[in-house]
């Protein structure tokens, strides 16, 4: 368990001291706003697409452990390349390949780790708490390192980070899946998607995760936007938005797999949904600071409860052929998802202000009945709150 701690903390810890401030960097760089919005956006397209492709061939190669090495080696040599790029075109190229290695990353660990976890009897929950937790760690003082320091100090911890985590790999044991001949014929790629959504459970799992993540959508965009129009200062707003990530952690780490447990995959991810319903209803209808602290720990069920419940039915229903695959498939659905939603959320909050939260708290209800008939664990019965 100890060496996938250290691998989280790597991965983690690598997107939170430069997430953040990537388009600060991109600005420094001499990109104007719609260059940095193209480049960007054409990164999470690129994450999109890649991120599935990579997963299915790293699970037919049987190579789960050489294809997280590969691309967290690739990552990081191409964020230092991009200390070197001047014109547009080339930060954008670079940036693509970046994307297309950075993609894979969680999904593939995320294969890994479910899969010791069923083996070793641990608790997912806790790898991943800890990730959350390095992230803010990392941000944190990315962010005070940046006060004195140059922009690119954040490419250099970045890289540095990456690679301890490939290194680590090395220390990860080895998944007993045997590879298929020909990985790269469509057949092969394709028919193990089609394998997986042929899966009741996992489609269901799916659509729950689109409508439940895709709803933070104009949180994510425009909530400290509303904040700030509403008279929230930033030491305020700081606080809000840690009660979630707190929260996060404390779900990840303690009421998550008790919840699970005591609730079932059904009813947790029933409770998650419901969640995001008052969440965003109370978002929609009030800037009180009182109201908002009160509902910004719900976050902690609306990704955290809901990302658990995800990954202990993946371990269950995916064979383990196809765990890279599964995890890769559930990041796209709720990429895509996501990024749809935040398109369409722009034009609806300019219209509509905190209104727009309200068509989230209504994807939300449609996923609790989904949750609750659809994410059940198999072989489970019926599950008494």
């Amino acid at each position: 368990m100890m060496v996938f701690v250290a691998l989280y903390a790597a991965i983690y810890g690598a997107f939170g001291v430069a997430s953040p401030f990537w388009p600060r960097f991109f600005e420094e760089r001499g990109l104007s706003p719609q260059e940095i919005g193209a480049l960007l956006g054409l990164g999470t397209l690129v994450r999109l697409i890649s991120g599935p492709i990579v997963g299915r061939l790293a699970d037919a190669a049987g190579e789960l452990r050489a294809a997280l090495a590969l691309c967290m080696m690739f990552a990081a040599a191409s964020a230092t390349s991009l200390l070197l790029a001047g014109a547009f075109w080339t930060l954008l190229l670079i940036h693509l390949m970046q994307a297309a290695a950075l993609a894979p990353i969680t999904s593939i660990a995320d294969a890994l780790a479910i899969g010791a976890a069923r083996r070793n009897s641990f608790e997912y929950g806790r790898i991943r708490g800890t990730g959350s937790a390095v992230f803010v760690v990392g941000t944190l003082t990315a962010g005070a390192l940046l006060g004195g320091a140059d922009i690119s100090i954040i490419v250099w911890m970045h890289t540095a980070l990456l690679a301890v985590g490939a290194a680590t790999v090395l220390w990860l044991s080895r998944p007993d899946v045997q590879p298929v001949r020909q990985i790269g014929s469509p057949t092969v790629l394709i028919g193990g998607l089609r394998e997986l959504w042929s899966i009741a459970t996992f489609r269901s799992l799916m659509i729950v995760a689109a409508l439940v993540y895709g709803s933070h959508a104009v949180h994510d965009a425009f909530a400290v936007i509303r904040w700030h129009n509403a008279g929230i200062g930033p030491a305020a707003t700081s606080v809000l938005w840690s009660e979630a990530v707190i929260a996060e952690v404390i779900v990840f780490f303690v009421i998550g797999p008790a919840l699970i447990d005591r609730l079932g995959t059904n009813g947790a991810a029933a409770l998650a949904a419901a969640a995001g319903v008052v969440r965003w209803c109370v978002a929609g209808t009030t800037t009180s600071v009182v109201a908002l602290a009160i509902v910004q720990p719900l976050h902690g069920l609306t990704f955290a409860l809901l990302h658990l419940v995800c990954m202990r039915l993946i371990g269950m229903v995916a064979p383990p052929r196809l765990a890279a695959t599964g995890q890769a498939l559930y990041a796209f659905g709720a990429g895509l998802a996501t990024a749809t939603l935040m398109l369409v959320s722009g034009p609806f909050y300019a219209a509509y202000g905190g209104a727009a939260f309200l068509p989230m708290a209504l994807l939300c209800a449609l996923a609790v009945p989904l949750a609750w008939s659809g994410l059940r664990s198999p072989g489970s019965k019926a599950v008494t709150p």
